[in-house]
């Protein structure tokens, strides 16, 4: 069975992007110590945008072969004129507005996202899943996590967008690791506890 793992950079108070979603200010904290930590142990999360200049072209995955997104997430791409953000990937995009893919590459999920998540996970295979964001798409999937990874930059937003749209439900999980940096950020990687 392949992990779906949440791997998410957010705000100390919990948040991925502002009121809008944007979350932009954190960018300001990819210095060289933790984007080489980014380019050593999740080369793939990194966007095409960003491969080439990384030196990442020719970078093996390690430890996702696809990624699934949201819809506003995808968006940003977009924006940028970027039909296929991790073409390295095999890419997911849940939408109900979208009614055909733009990209060869990129598949729309607008049905049943849990089961097309079950799915996935169901195939053979060495490498995870990567839910990339946001925070509708991962509210729906939260009982589907198998894997918490959270990139916790120090600021605070004070509202926004929430790293799970759900509402109230608890679901623990165990610490496996912390990871500080220089620049003040943690990596926490966290697993699901599973009722036995």
């Amino acid at each position: 069975m392949r992990k779906l793992t949440y791997f998410i950079a957010c705000s100390i108070d919990g948040f991925i992007g502002d009121p809008s979603g944007d979350a932009s200010s954190m960018f300001q904290f990819l210095d060289e110590e933790f984007v080489g930590y980014l380019k050593a142990e999740y080369p793939e999360t990194i966007a095409v945008q960003g491969r080439t200049p990384l030196g990442l072209e020719g970078a093996v995955n390690r430890s996702f072969d696809t990624v699934i997104q949201g819809r506003a997430s995808y968006q940003l791409a977009l924006d940028m004129d970027i039909t296929s953000p991790y073409g390295h990937l095999r890419e997911y995009v849940a939408s109900r507005t979208l009614t055909e893919s733009p990209d060869p590459n990129v598949t729309l999920v607008s049905g049943d996202v849990v089961g097309a998540i079950r799915e996935l996970k169901a195939e053979d295979g060495d490498l995870g899943i990567w839910l990339c964001g946001g925070s509708q798409l991962a509210g729906e999937l939260l009982d589907e996590i198998d894997e918490l990874v959270i990139k916790t930059y120090p600021q605070v937003y004070g509202s926004g967008m929430p790293m799970f749209d759900s509402g109230f439900a608890v679901a623990d999980f165990a610490l496996e690791s912390v990871r500080t940096f220089d620049n003040g950020v943690l990596v926490r990687t966290y697993s699901r506890k599973r009722q036995s």
